[in-house]
């Protein structure tokens, strides 16, 4: 089992600090990351917390999954791998393809 855990549904005003605060209380937070839009510098509302053992992980499962954070019940489980997309076309704005004026 991984100790990397998924955290979603989060408030927007939750931010690292809040993550590490609230999971440390399962044991020790090797890392807490709120995710946030590259462009707005707001958070998109999930995030990533990586405990120090699996049974720690599992332990931050079983007490955070449907906790009320910031007036919105969480979603927490084990982080699965970023799957790979398919390169974003468009790469110059344009629908692509020629056009005919």
């Amino acid at each position: 089992m991984s100790n990397k855990l998924y955290v979603g549904n989060l408030s927007y005003s939750v931010r690292d600090d809040d993550l590490q605060q609230q999971f440390s209380a399962f044991g020790q937070v090797q890392s807490a990351k709120v995710m946030m839009e590259r462009d707005t510098g707001r958070s998109k509302g999930f995030g990533f917390v990586e405990m120090a053992t699996a049974q720690e992980a599992q332990a931050a499962i079983d007490g955070m999954h449907g906790k009320n954070m910031g007036g919105r019940d969480l979603t927490v489980n084990i982080a699965r791998p970023m799957e790979s997309r398919p390169p974003r076309g468009n790469a110059g704005g344009y629908g692509g393809g020629r056009r005919s004026y």
